[in-house]
Parts: C-alpha cells; sequence; structure tokens
C-alpha cells in the first residue's frame, strides 16, 4: 500500500447542519451536497490542500455502505489536526470555530512541548486540534 490518502470521510448525523458548519462556519470550499438522486449517496466533499479531500457522510448510510451495524460514536476515536503557522492564527481560527457553532473543549494554550494549541468539536462531536507546531516548517 502506498501512502496515499485522498478523502478523510466524517459520519454525521445531520448532512445538512454539517454542511453549514463546514461551508458557512469554517468557510470550506465545496460542490454542496451531492448524490441526492442515490438511496444512501448523498455527501458533500470540501477542497483541502494537495488534493485532498474531505467528505461528510450521513453514519447510517456508511454503515450500510460497509455492511456493517451501526455504534455509538466516541470523540476519542482520532482527532483531526489544523496546523497553522502562528500563535494568533490558532486564536484567530478558534474563534471563527466558536462563532459557527463548535464547542470549545479547550482554549487555545501553550502546549507542554512548546506548541500552542485548542481542541473544538464539529455538530457531530469530531475533535479537531487546532496548533501551532514550532518544529514544523510546512507549506500552508
Amino acid at each position: 500500500m502506498k501512502p496515499r490518502i485522498t478523502v478523510l470521510t466524517l459520519g454525521v448525523d445531520n448532512l445538512e447542519k454539517s454542511l453549514q458548519f463546514y461551508r458557512d462556519g469554517l468557510g470550506l470550499p465545496t460542490e454542496g451536497i451531492v448524490g441526492q438522486e442515490f438511496e444512501h449517496g448523498a455527501v458533500a466533499f470540501f477542497d483541502l490542500q494537495g488534493g485532498l479531500k474531505l467528505a461528510i457522510w450521513k453514519r447510517q448510510d456508511i454503515a450500510h455502505d460497509a455492511q456493517i451495524k451501526q455504534t455509538v460514536s466516541s470523540p476519542t476515536e482520532f482527532t483531526i489536526g489544523h496546523n497553522v503557522e502562528s500563535k494568533e492564527e490558532v486564536d484567530r481560527v478558534m474563534e471563527q470555530v466558536k462563532q459557527a457553532g463548535a464547542v470549545i473543549t479547550v482554549p487555545p494554550h501553550e502546549t507542554f512541548w512548546g506548541g500552542y494549541s485548542g481542541y473544538f468539536q464539529d455538530p457531530d462531536g469530531h475533535l479537531w486540534e487546532v496548533v501551532w507546531n514550532p518544529h514544523w516548517d510546512f507549506n500552508a
């Protein structure tokens, strides 16, 4: 297997509410909900860096497609890291997500390892970390 991840899909309970959060609240580019003409097919894709896509798809439709039973989710199953270029940008993004309706679980703060970060949850409880890492040099 080559290290080639192209889509990260989040299971959501309310597709329209999540679309509004990511498109209108966070400003992620999207064509909106597509695939509504197919049973279990409604999904929205957001363009991220380097061709990576973020998708939101109803949890029940993911369970149907994967042929597994839908179970209770936990926000600690994984986190999504949004790396930024400065402490000030962490503060700005955290304020933006707060205004968009996110639940701030940890306000921006100095970390034990020398960085600066904060955590928030989206409308479905997915956990995001907004982080500045002084040890990483990246193209934003």
